[in-house]
């Protein structure tokens, strides 16, 4: 039996850090973090919601900070919203300091990698949907909390909201394994392996309506 370890929190609008002009809203968030074993590896697998009161455009990102041990090309997503083509318009970049929203502040090590997984399709107009879950591979199960950010706009006025908080990451060193990401890797086709964990993760999962 493959053992599975599930590390879950729920966050709310009202728990992210959000720094918007006028507006008390967030904007992506990460409603649940998986560990599953994977070749003498862990999948670290990210479930990641889009709030009613916000959109997605082209260029919108969020990042992980200090994943350690990450598993060079080990990136992937699956699960996407609105349909599973969606996962064609999701990239992934590495990063050892960054790339952070406007006026955002988390603490980030030089010495370990962060993970950005860029948006780069049409418009999805209308939040309240799970966007995907987005995963890599760490050479540690170990987990220790970090930050995440995104930038996204609001639905109504289109204002930018760069929202932080919380979420967990492996703890150990910060070495990427592997050949170095490009400047950006492309995830479409990736997902598939993953139908069957996302699946999984919708029953495990607790959606999450802003």
């Amino acid at each position: 039996m493959i053992r599975r370890t599930w590390i879950t929190r729920l966050f709310t609008a009202a728990v992210a850090i959000v720094v918007s002009t006028g507006t008390a809203s967030a904007g992506l968030l990460p409603v649940s973090v998986t560990v599953q074993p994977e070749a003498g590896n862990f999948r670290w697998t990210y479930s990641v919601v889009l709030p009613t009161d916000m959109k997605l455009q082209a260029g919108n990102y969020f990042t992980i900070y200090d994943f350690a041990g990450y598993q060079a090309g080990s990136a992937s997503v699956s699960g996407t919203s609105p349909d599973d083509t969606f996962a064609q318009y999701w990239t992934v970049s590495t990063s050892n300091v960054g790339p952070t929203p406007d006026r955002l502040n988390p603490q980030d090590d030089p010495n370990i990698a962060n993970l950005t997984f860029t948006y780069n399709g049409p418009t999805i107009p209308a939040g309240a949907l799970g966007l995907g879950n987005f995963s890599a591979t760490s050479l540690y199960q170990e987990t220790t909390e970090s930050f995440f950010t995104a930038t996204n706009p609001q639905v109504k006025t289109g204002a930018t909201d760069n929202n932080i908080t919380n979420t967990f990451v492996p703890k150990g060193e910060g070495t990427v394994v592997g050949s170095p990401e490009p400047a950006t890797l492309v995830l479409a086709g990736l997902g598939l392996p993953l139908l069957g964990l996302r699946r999984a993760l919708r029953r495990k999962s607790t959606p999450v309506v802003a």
